[in-house]
């Protein structure tokens, strides 16, 4: 057998555990997210002139106001008041109104394609590395709460952006035009007292905010266990019903309710905290303000027109700072969703393409080896010994050859078939499929040369034609039909009123267990790669319709290197060779004749099943 020259070594178990990734807080976030913003550095930077210009435009508006008030200083009855001024203000303070809008609609326009790729760029990368992890992660994540985390994660990448830059960076621009003003046309005292404000303003917003995420983050919590257990409980409808358990369930999910409800409460009560400490801070500085600037008027240091000023530039100020707590905390919570993803992002790949791995040239009838395989589910830990699933399992399924797995329940022969998908690495042997190690190969060309009919088969919420169709992908109907006819199942879908665009439903639980067998037969013949697979093919069908679609797969089997995994021994005597095993090592081997003569463990199971037959 030609041997790959350099095969990937087994996976350690410190990889293999692959654990989630410490948070690296707010700025590390942040970090990441830039890189995905900077493939749109033009817009960005066009962004944040449209946003200068409305600012500028913004503040020039209290700056009129001054002018005009200090300007109407006209006689009663003089012509030039009814003239000049109405004009005057109409059209400066309407073209500085226009201006504001515009730019800041022209930024909004601008920056819409930044907001949306990125969050667009983000959630397909977390799609594709989900679909990329083992399947061990999968079996440990509950789907709910990982979908809910990525829903919000993607929701805080729009929230982070649009606060930020709509809210925060435009109120910092502001501020610092406000204070110039304030300190060159006036004494530095008005600066000072604004400047002061400010500062207690915003460190009381974010020293309380702070404190009352923790209401927040539970809330987030008990959220995603809520809608967890709703999903995970409708997902198992039947089996809810099955055991009379819908008050029991409605009671868990009311629980989880409650307890969101306690966390919801506090942090509305917290919220109200906020707000009312935001108003005094907001109230003594507008009144230390006004104060100010009415002394100057009395004492002649100071117009009319700078009072109304003053006091513009204190409302334009601190309307948006009034949302200040509302953003911060959106902001904290963004961040620490869009953590979430980048943590999901992060997780390590326990199977992943070798460094130059080659796609597999698998050919027409490739021969399939396992030397000396063993394989645990259970990463080894220190003090905890991972139960054993193959123990130095060897075999050969020739080209173009049908080798059949048989035994009881648990001794591992449906983990050969994940093996070979390699849905998991192997942590001693090897798997070759023409003489190249599974672990030198890429996964997508190893998986295009395989087909499965699985134990468990799970159909997509779509039609019929769809599910069979995803064998293939754009495959023609006359081809999906053809297929079907295979499997057994078209006379079935074509009796239908919808035909072939009948609905599955939910995991396909409108078809009965030997109709969705059958449709994944289809999918299967009609995908027609050079590896096939049997995981119990026919084990939800009844006799007849058994024995004839099993003339059909070996059929399909013809010239294709076939593992046939089964309990009933019936469906296996014709392959080449047959394997026995028992706890995860092969005891017997050999064709069904010769393990009959022998009169072992294989003539036995025989016997039980054509008595129970």
């Amino acid at each position: 057998m030609r041997r790959h020259a350099d095969p990937t070594p087994p996976i350690p178990a410190a990889q293999a555990a692959a654990p989630t990734p410490a948070s690296g807080g707010d700025w590390h976030t942040l970090a990441r997210l830039l890189p995905y913003l900077w493939r749109y550095k033009g817009r960005v930077a066009a962004a944040l002139l449209f946003m200068v210009g409305a600012k500028l435009a913004n503040v020039g508006v209290p700056v009129l106001l001054k002018k005009l008030v200090d300007a109407m200083s006209f006689k009663p009855g003089d012509p030039q008041a009814v003239l000049v001024v109405p004009v005057a203000l109409l059209l400066a303070y309407g073209g500085l109104r226009l201006s504001t809008s515009l730019f800041t609609e022209l930024r909004e326009l601008v920056f819409a394609k930044v907001t949306q790729g990125t969050a667009r760029s983000i959630a397909l990368q977390t799609f594709e590395h989900l679909h990329a992890l083992s399947l061990r992660f999968h079996l440990e994540r509950q789907t709910g709460g990982m979908t809910r985390d990525i829903e919000r994660g993607v929701r805080g990448i729009e929230s982070l952006i649009s606060y930020s830059l709509y809210s925060i960076v435009p109120t910092l621009i502001e501020v610092g035009l406000v204070l110039s003003i304030l300190a060159v046309k006036f004494d530095v005292w008005f600066a000072w007292i604004t400047l002061a404000a400010l500062a207690v303003y915003i460190t009381f917003t974010v020293k309380i905010t702070q404190w009352r995420t923790q209401y927040r983050r539970q809330a987030n919590e008990f959220d995603s266990a809520a809608h967890t257990r709703a999903v995970d409980s409708l997902l198992n409808y039947e089996t809810v019903k099955y055991f009379n358990n819908e008050a029991f369930e409605s009671r868990r999910y009311d629980e989880s309710l409650q307890r969101l409800r306690r966390a919801q409460l506090k942090s509305q009560t917290t919220l109200s905290m906020l707000n009312t400490g935001q108003q005094l801070i907001i109230a003594a500085g507008l009144v230390a303000m006004l104060w100010r600037a009415t002394q100057g008027v009395v004492d002649g240091r100071m117009t009319l027109g700078d009072l109304v000023m003053v006091n513009a530039f204190m409302i334009q100020l601190y309307i948006p700072l009034n949302f200040l707590g509302v953003i911060y905390r959106e902001i904290k919570q963004s961040l620490t969703d869009l953590d979430k993803m980048f943590t999901l992002m992060a997780r390590e790949r326990e199977v992943a393409d070798a460094p130059g791995a080659q796609p597999l040239q698998a050919g027409e009838a490739p021969e399939v080896r396992f030397e000396d395989v063993s394989f645990s589910y259970e990463l080894a830990r220190p003090g905890h010994a991972g139960r054993q699933i193959l123990r130095q399992v060897s075999f050969v399924i020739p080209a173009g050859r049908t080798v059949a797995v048989v035994g009881p329940s648990g001794s591992g022969k449906s983990t050969l078939a994940r093996l070979l998908y390699r849905f998991y690495d192997v942590q001693q042997g090897c798997i070759c499929i023409a003489g190249q190690d599974l672990r030198a190969v890429t996964q997508a060309s190893l998986r295009q040369s395989i087909g499965i009919v699985p134990q468990d088969t799970v159909l997509f919420n779509d039609t019929i034609e769809y599910n069979i169709a995803y064998g293939r992908p754009g495959s023609p109907h006359e081809a999906v039909v053809a297929a079907a006819q295979a499997a057994r199942i078209h006379d079935f879908i074509a009796a239908a009123p919808a035909g072939y665009q009948t609905s599955v439903g939910e995991r396909g639980l409108k078809l009965s267990g030997g109709e969705k067998q059958r449709v994944a037969i289809a999918r299967t013949l009609l995908k027609n790669p050079p590896v096939l697979i049997f995981d119990e093919a026919t084990s939800a069908l009844d006799s007849a319709n058994e024995r004839a679609i099993q003339s059909e797969l070996q059929s399909a089997a013809r010239n294709k290197t076939s593992l046939v995994i089964a309990h009933r021994l019936s469906t296996v005597v014709d392959a080449h060779e047959i394997l026995v095993m028992e706890a995860g090592q092969i005891i017997e081997r050999g064709t069904h004749a010769e393990l009959l003569a022998r009169e072992g463990r294989y003539a036995r199971m025989w016997a039980l099943q054509q008595s129970g037959e």
